[in-house]
């Protein structure tokens, strides 16, 4: 199989969530080469270690954004002139936005949060989380190229190659979609790590009340461990979180080394998108909260008491 991975990037710098594709690509492809678009990237260093045929990079003003519109097509020229079999990304916002895109352009099938990938009696046969992870579904590809996302858990890190990837400047396509713009992104600040990358996440559910609360105990729990800050489905709908913190089923898929879970209940949703977590510790009130089936070490007690002992703690040690 010869792949075509997206990597993921901001218009201007590449991103480490491209790292479980490329691992992908290590384990199922015969040869695969990486697509970096952007405008003046930085970081594609980080894309070369790892035995892929050529890192091609494509910069054009009009790529400086994310716009899956008009990423979706430098994507789709490539896959053809490599002639790729799939063309693959890590399981992300970006990735779902514009690989959906690249299939409709390829008329190709499209399969996402992929965990496995076996040929079986000459088909080839994926495997996807499905019922809020509770399940896995077994689907026959029909059709080429295929385009996929991957379940960044599921594949890790790639391995490192001893000899560097060429990097190789690549044109955009003649004509680039110009219909949409970018007006701009809101998202939370404070220099916390990237939810989906952090060593450590740290959600909250709808009893904080509001968002300053949601913060104040939340995120100064975060931050006292160095890490990110989750939401459920819940706390966001009622207005406590912003939308990008959401984990879950509709939300983002994080598999951290400790999910600390404030005040969540633990639904079937949520769990979909942080029961990958290597450590888990559940902090609620309720005793028969389902968040404590799936916990590693549970406390029943009253978060406004235990959480401020636990980041005071944290702080002193670190003094």
């Amino acid at each position: 199989m010869k792949i075509l991975v997206l990597a993921e990037t901001d218009g201007g710098r590449v991103s480490e969530k491209s790292l479980p594709a490329i691992a992908f690509a290590q384990q199922k492809a015969s040869e695969f080469t990486v697509l970096a678009i952007g405008d003046a990237l930085q970081g594609v260093e980080t894309l070369t270690g790892y035995g892929a045929q050529a890192v091609l990079t494509v910069n054009h003003p009009a790529l400086s954004k994310p716009l899956a519109e008009r990423y979706a097509p430098v994507v789709a020229h490539y896959a053809r002139q490599l002639g790729a079999d799939a063309v693959v990304a890590t399981t992300t916002t970006f990735s779902r936005d514009v690989l959906a895109r690249v299939a409709g352009l390829l008329d190709a099938p499209m399969l996402s949060d992929i965990i496995a990938l076996e040929q079986t009696d000459g088909k080839l046969v994926a495997k996807r989380p499905i019922y809020s992870a509770n399940l896995i579904g077994a689907f026959e590809v029909e059709g080429a190229p295929v385009v996929m996302t991957v379940r960044g858990p599921a594949w890790g890190k790639p391995e490192p190659k001893g000899a560097e990837s060429p990097v190789q400047a690549a044109d955009a396509p003649a004509e680039i979609p110009m219909r949409s713009e970018w007006v701009s992104l809101q998202g939370g600040g404070g220099g916390r790590p990237d939810l989906t990358q952090a060593r450590v996440v740290v959600s909250g559910g709808r009893p904080l009340k509001d968002p300053e609360t949601f913060e104040k105990y939340i995120g100064g729990l975060a931050d006292a461990l160095g890490g990110a800050v989750g939401a459920t489905r819940a706390a966001v709908d009622s207005g406590i979180a912003p939308n990008e913190l959401q984990v879950g089923q509709t939300g983002k898929t994080v598999a951290p080394e400790l999910y600390i879970a404030v005040a969540v209940s633990g639904s079937v949703q949520h769990l979909a998108g942080m029961k990958d977590s290597k450590v888990i510790v559940a902090i609620n009130t309720d005793p028969e909260a389902p968040i404590f089936q799936v916990a590693d070490y549970g406390l029943v007690a009253d978060l406004y008491q235990v959480v401020p002992e636990l980041t005071e703690l944290l702080k002193n040690s670190k003094g």
